[in-house]
């Protein structure tokens, strides 16, 4: 049995990977009350194996950029804003890791697609309620001392899970 979400050109994340803003596309509305937006997300595929006590998974999890759907405001952006976005990026892909961890660590019954499904949509409100907190915390770039603890923390985590 095999499973795999969606997918739409994207960039993939790696380790040392520096988004640039030629990667942001897509066209930023009218309003400048927003300097950018970081399109990303967690997609996965599977292939399901039987091991006598239940399904055990063969995975992919994977974090993108997709860059049609990101933008920017160039005239009101810089550097810090670029790298504000690269840590939304770099959030995603601490995330997929999570996602990875959490499917990898269990057996699997007959309703394994929706125990899945059940647990991506988990970890993607998860993800959601961490970038809300980031953008707040940041406020969304302007707080140059709090972007850099951010930067520390998700780098040091990166390097653990």
């Amino acid at each position: 049995m095999a499973l795999q979400a969606q997918e739409e050109p994207a960039i993939r994340w790696e380790p040392g990977l520096e988004l640039s803003w030629s990667d942001f596309r897509g066209t930023p509305p009218e309003s400048r009350r927003i300097a950018a937006t970081t399109a990303s997300g967690i997609s996965y595929a599977y292939n399901a194996t039987w091991n006598g006590l239940g399904y055990v998974l063969d995975l992919e999890v994977e974090a993108h950029f997709y860059p049609e759907k990101s933008w920017y405001h160039p005239e009101i952006c810089d550097q810090g804003v670029l790298a504000h976005e690269q840590l939304h990026f770099d959030i995603t892909a601490l995330f997929a890791r999570r996602l990875r961890a959490r499917l990898e660590s269990r057996v699997y019954g007959d309703d394994l697609q929706a125990e899945v499904r059940h647990m991506f949509a988990e970890l993607n409100r998860e993800l959601a309620a961490f970038q809300e907190r980031y953008d707040r915390e940041t406020d969304f770039s302007r707080d140059p001392e709090a972007q850099g603890r951010w930067g520390e923390e998700v780098a040091a985590l990166l390097a653990v899970e």
